[in-house]
C-alpha cells in the first residue's frame, strides 16, 4: 500500500511540474559493445577476455536550459551469461549553465570521469561501474576547470562496511591558444565499518594523486593529435591503527600521437609502486611501460569503433591485451515541448 502511494505522490509531482513549467521532454539513447582480451602474465587471476554489450536509455525533464531532471536504466548484457541483463538505474538531477555543471543522483561517468589515468581508476569500471551514486560539481572557462565529486560504493550495514570514493581533478590553461597546460587527478576511498563492528575491523584510506606537465601540439604538425605530458603518482595507503600513512611516489610520463584513423599511446611509470585499490595493478611495479597502438576503422556519425592492442611491459616479463570497443550515442532528442 505504502508503495502505491508514493507511486502516486511521485507521478502528480510529475505531472503538475509538466503542467505549470516551461520546458520539454526528451529522450537520450547509447551504448557501447565490447571485446576486451587480457593475458596478463604478471597476474594470472585476472587474465580474462571481458566481453559484452552496454545499452543506456533515459527520459529528461528540462524545466528550463540549466534545470533538468533524468530518469533511465543503464543495462549490461555478458555475452556467454545465462542471465539477460544486469540493470543499474540512472536518476538525477543536473544543473549547467555556462561554466557550471551540478548533477546529484546516479548519473553516467562517461565524459565527466572517464579521463582519469588508469593508475588511479581503472578502465574496467567503464564496463562494468557505469554510474556514479553521489554528487559531481564541475567548474570551467576558457583557462580552467575543476570537477569536484564523490561516488558511494557501499551503504553501511551488519555485513556490509561503509565505502565511497571522493575525487579532485582539474586542467589548467594559463593561455588558450599555447601548447603548455597543467593537470591534476586525486582520489580516495574511505572502507569503514559494518554496523556490527567486530573486533579487529580497522578503518582503511587508500587513493592517489597525480600532476602533470603538459604540452599539446594537436593540429600545429602533420599529426592530428600530439601530447606529451610528464609527472609525479603518488599513492595514499593506511589501515588506521595498524599501519602508518604510507605514500609511494613514482615519476610517469606519456605521449599521443594521432593521425587520422591511427593513434600511439606510450605511458610509462618508474618509482616505489603503488597499490591503488581502484587503480590499475600494474603499478604495483617500480617500472612499468604500457604501449597502445590504435586503429578505428569505423567513423560515422554518433558512431566510433576501434580496435586497441596493447603491450604491457614489466621487468619480469611482457604481456598483452586486444580489445575492440564500439560507441554510439544518438545524443538528446526532444519529444515534446510545453
Amino acid at each position: 500500500m505504502n508503495k502505491k502511494i508514493y507511486l502516486i505522490i511521485i507521478v502528480s509531482i510529475f505531472s503538475s511540474t509538466i503542467a505549470f513549467a516551461q520546458g520539454s521532454l526528451d529522450i537520450h539513447f547509447n551504448g557501447m559493445g565490447f571485446m576486451d582480451n587480457r593475458e596478463y602474465k604478471d597476474y594470472i587471476s585476472r587474465s580474462n577476455t571481458y566481453s559484452g554489450t552496454r545499452l543506456a536509455l533515459d527520459l529528461g525533464l528540462n524545466l528550463d536550459s540549466n534545470n533538468h531532471f533524468i530518469v533511465g536504466v543503464n543495462g549490461l548484457h555478458e555475452f556467454g551469461s545465462s542471465r539477460f541483463m544486469k540493470v543499474d538505474p540512472v536518476a538525477y538531477y543536473n544543473y549547467t549553465s555556462k561554466n557550471w555543471n551540478f548533477n546529484i543522483g546516479a548519473f553516467s561517468r562517461e565524459g565527466l570521469l572517464s579521463d582519469y589515468p588508469r593508475a588511479l581508476l581503472n578502465d574496467t569500471l567503464r564496463y562494468y561501474r557505469p554510474n556514479v551514486q553521489g554528487m559531481l560539481l564541475k567548474y570551467q572557462n576558457e583557462h580552467f576547470t575543476e570537477t569536484v565529486w564523490i561516488d558511494w560504493l557501499s551503504k553501511q550495514s551488519p555485513t556490509d562496511r561503509e565505502q565511497f570514493l571522493v575525487g579532485l581533478s582539474g586542467k589548467y590553461r594559463p593561455v588558450t591558444t599555447g601548447p603548455f597546460y597543467v593537470t591534476h587527478y586525486f582520489q580516495l576511498m574511505h572502507n569503514a565499518y559494518t554496523s556490527n563492528e567486530q573486533a579487529g575491523d580497522h578503518i582503511e584510506d587508500n587513493g592517489g594523486l597525480q600532476v602533470k606537465l603538459g604540452l599539446d601540439f594537436s593540429h600545429k604538425t602533420v599529426l592530428d593529435s600530439l601530447t606529451i605530458e610528464a609527472g609525479a603518482l603518488m599513492s595514499i595507503e593506511r589501515i588506521r591503527n595498524v599501519t602508518d600513512l604510507n605514500t609511494p611516489k613514482g615519476f610517469v610520463a606519456s605521449a599521443y600521437l594521432g593521425y587520422k584513423r591511427f593513434a600511439l599511446y606510450d605511458e610509462f611509470y618508474k618509482g616505489q609502486g603503488s597499490n591503488i585499490n581502484y587503480g590499475d595493478g600494474f603499478y604495483h611495479n617500480k617500472t612499468y611501460n604500457r604501449l597502445d597502438l590504435m586503429y578505428t576503422p569505423l567513423i560515422f556519425k554518433n558512431i566510433r569503433g576501434s580496435f586497441v592492442f596493447s603491450l604491457h611491459n614489466t621487468p619480469s616479463r611482457m604481456s598483452s591485451q586486444q580489445a575492440f570497443r564500439l560507441t554510439f550515442d544518438l545524443g538528446r532528442k526532444v519529444l515534446t515541448r510545453f
